[in-house]
């Protein structure tokens, strides 16, 4: 039974946005008409139910984690294996760390280095033939080479970036301890950087088609959830200012 009596709450009634009311051990012990609506769930179910269980009942919510699925099934390649929330909040996150590190931030690097356009030419096109070439003995084992010296200084700035704009005593700790357990290196350095930065733990074994993939884990903290999605975001943009406000100073210092 709730301690509180309904008529405490009847302002909230009238409220256009959900509202919802939890007692100390994170039970639900209110919810006005318009949580109702927005969350596809009689109240009558909800109160006295753990608020995590309320909203795992969510329609909406369902079918937005099966969209999340299928989009990170599009960005990783398809696999055929049904993943938990848990799963595709990790995954996503590791994906999105990794994407920014080589579509965004290591072609900055290769931009500065080689004049105009040609570096991040060549970085973008280095990466293209290591994955395309990746099945073929010789011309993959050669790509993936050339591919991982011209990777070698951009992952090392991107971690940096991560720990300078997160949590940089955890991003250090990870980078230097965790990095190199992954079976690609320098992924590994961006990722382990990221989840310290974060304070997230991702890597964690994952079941494949072919299989488990026995990946160890990395970062300190908490395990993947809805809020790190958020936190990821974030910690990108703070770290593109950073790169960008690099890129200014060493504009700058070329004309003077």
């Amino acid at each position: 039974m709730s301690p509180f009596s309904p008529t405490e709450f009847a302002g909230l009634e009238c409220l256009s946005t959900g509202a919802l009311i939890l007692d100390a051990a994170g039970a639900v012990v209110y919810v006005n008409p318009a949580a109702e609506t927005l969350l596809g769930v009689s109240g009558v179910l909800m109160v006295g139910a753990d608020a995590a269980t309320t909203f795992e009942r969510s329609p909406e919510l369902l079918a937005a984690i099966d969209t999340a699925r299928s989009q990170l099934e599009a960005w990783r390649g398809a696999s055929g294996v049904v993943r938990s929330r848990e799963e595709v909040i990790r995954l996503a996150i590791e994906e999105a760390l990794l994407a920014s590190h080589r579509h965004v931030f290591g072609v900055l690097l290769w931009f500065v280095i080689l004049p105009g356009p040609s570096g991040a030419i060549l970085y973008r096109l280095a990466a293209y033939l290591a994955g395309r070439w990746k099945p073929l003995l010789g011309f993959g084992e050669f790509a993936q080479r050339i591919f991982y010296y011209l990777d070698w200084p951009a992952v090392r700035l991107t971690a940096a970036s991560f720990a300078v704009v997160g949590d940089f005593e955890d991003a250090i700790y990870c980078w230097r301890t965790q990095a190199r357990t992954w079976l690609d290196e320098n992924r590994g350095v961006v990722l382990a950087a990221g989840a310290g930065a974060m304070g997230v733990r991702l890597g964690m074994p994952v079941q494949e088609i072919e299989g488990a993939d026995p990946r160890p884990e990395l970062g300190v903290g908490e395990p993947a959830d809805g809020p790190f999605l958020d936190s990821a975001v974030g910690l990108v943009w703070r770290a593109l200012v950073v790169w960008v406000f690099a890129l200014g100073v060493i504009s700058v210092a070329r004309l003077l």
